[in-house]
């Protein structure tokens, strides 16, 4: 596989081949590089997200500017499975790069290109960021309390990632019986535009936007954080009638609740969140918030702790699982979570690399020189 990629997108769905065991060929520009490896110095001086999105890949420092890099390109495209790119848009036709091209130049090539807002249409041309397709597809307006806020991760880029990884396999898979190639094309926007389907439903069947909830569910109640005695916070979810059931009988002791006409469905416990929310309250503020979810837990209620991030990174159920592992990188071994999959055998996780770490490897293999 070889990708001309940057940032978060492209980079997340090579990652994944690459854990699975893909030999993924990254062309860097010599002055820099992806430039993710800039982002920040959090990882003994390399970047979070360089160090998230690049382990097992081989750096290949190429000007694709330059005179020669057309036929470095050929050299490593004609022996290549699948190409991926998420240049800016145009910049892959204006390098012979386009999917049409490429296609005709390697019939059983699979050319899958991430862009912001897919081809064509007003947008098509546009740069595009994860924040910024956050907020075209109207995802802050539903996140935050009284001001619209973004996720905290990146979760357009992290979502077409994805679909890129998926739509791969897909085409790798149909491969096998036609010998065809394909061309593929996912956008950040169209992967967050899937994702932000329930509250475009519910928007367009009532006329009016989900209301920003914070911790809480805009549509299903009670399901969110409720405060404890010790100023800690529990998560608990209530799913349907009988949950809510068993938590007015085991956890708020007042079973007659579930028949009351304010809380006896869902759509009459939205009606009515303020009352709810000092009832559960009430019933915790005697409590720990490890108390309030051995409670829960016992009455068959879902809930969770609402952790800090160094809470999470010491989670029980990613040491228990034996979750964590390390890789190795250019300022030594660190820390690093498995894939999510498992069945597969041993994720490859190969080191994260130096820029340019393998021109010379590669240029080697393939009988090429440096560009003039």
């Amino acid at each position: 596989m070889v990708a001309i990629e940057q940032a978060v997108a492209a980079p997340f769905a090579t990652r994944q081949l690459a854990d699975m065991g893909a030999r993924v060929i990254k062309i860097e520009r010599p002055d820099g590089g992806d430039f993710a490896r800039g982002y920040d110095a959090s990882v003994n001086g390399l970047s979070s997200f360089f160090v998230w999105l690049n382990r097992g890949k081989e750096s290949v420092a190429v000007d694709l500017k330059a005179p020669g890099a057309a036929r470095i390109l050929d050299a490593l495209l004609a022996r290549a499975d699948v190409f991926v790119q998420n240049l800016a848009p145009g910049a892959a036709e204006r390098l012979g790069l386009g999917a049409a091209e490429l296609r005709a130049r390697y019939p059983a090539l699979i050319a899958c290109s991430v862009t912001g807002y897919g081809d064509g249409g007003p947008y098509g041309q546009k740069k595009a960021y994860d924040l910024l397709v956050q907020a075209e597809s109207g995802l802050p307006a539903i996140t935050g309390d009284a001001e619209p806020a973004k996720v905290g991760i990146s979760i357009c880029d992290i979502a077409a990632g994805m679909y890129a990884f998926s739509s791969i396999l897909l085409a790798l898979f149909a491969r096998t019986s036609g010998g065809a190639g394909a061309s593929l094309s996912v956008s950040l926007f169209d992967a967050l535009a899937e994702w932000m389907s329930a509250p475009a439903y519910a928007t367009l069947g009532t006329g009016r936007e989900p209301p920003r909830t914070g911790l809480a569910h805009n549509t299903i109640y009670p399901y969110g954080a409720f405060r404890c005695g010790d100023g800690g916070r529990v998560m608990l979810a209530v799913q349907n009638d009988r949950e809510w059931a068993a938590l007015c009988a085991g956890v708020l002791g007042r079973p007659e609740l579930a028949r009351d006409p304010r809380f006896a469905t869902n759509v009459a416990r939205n009606a009515h969140r303020s009352e709810i929310d000092a009832l559960i309250e009430a019933a915790f503020a005697g409590r720990t918030r490890d108390e309030a979810g051995a409670l829960l837990e016992r009455n068959g209620i879902a809930s969770s702790r609402a952790n800090s991030v160094a809470e999470f990174l010491e989670h029980p159920q990613l040491r228990e699982r034996g979750r964590w592992s390390e890789v190795d990188t250019p300022a030594g071994r660190t820390a690093s979570l498995l894939p999510p999959f498992s069945g597969l055998g041993t994720p490859a996780m190969g080191p994260v690399p130096a820029l340019g770490e393998h021109t010379a490897r590669v240029f080697e293999e393939f009988g090429l020189r440096e560009p003039a």
